[in-house]
């Protein structure tokens, strides 16, 4: 898979990023940074990310996420053959054992 040039705008966004502390940091920064789709639409990916780690099919993260089901074999490949950027934190997340929380009622 191609990588993205880095590049010092690239670098500043990420040591911004670098530099949140909390859920709630994180959630100010991008919904200042993203419209509420692109968060969205990431949040569903990294969320994806984790069912196809434990192993579930296709049709089970589409109905969970609204994924595509070529967003899921694109995540799939990434997982697979990518630079190990999901499961670097999938990794992570499960050593402080963060996991994915249902729904909750709005």
């Amino acid at each position: 898979m191609g990588r993205p040039k880095k590049d010092a705008k690239k670098n500043y966004l990420f040591e911004a990023i670098l530099s949140l502390q909390t859920v709630d940091e994180c959630y100010n920064f991008f919904e200042d940074l993203c419209t509420i789709k692109e968060l969205d639409e990431m949040s569903k990916r990294m969320w994806g990310a984790r069912m196809l780690a434990d192993n579930k099919v296709y049709t089970e993260i589409t109905e969970a996420t609204g994924l595509s089901t070529a967003t899921i074999s694109r995540i799939n490949r990434c997982l697979k053959y990518g630079q190990d950027g999901y499961s670097t934190v999938l990794k992570r997340l499960d050593e402080k054992n963060i996991l994915p929380e249902e729904e909750e009622e709005a």
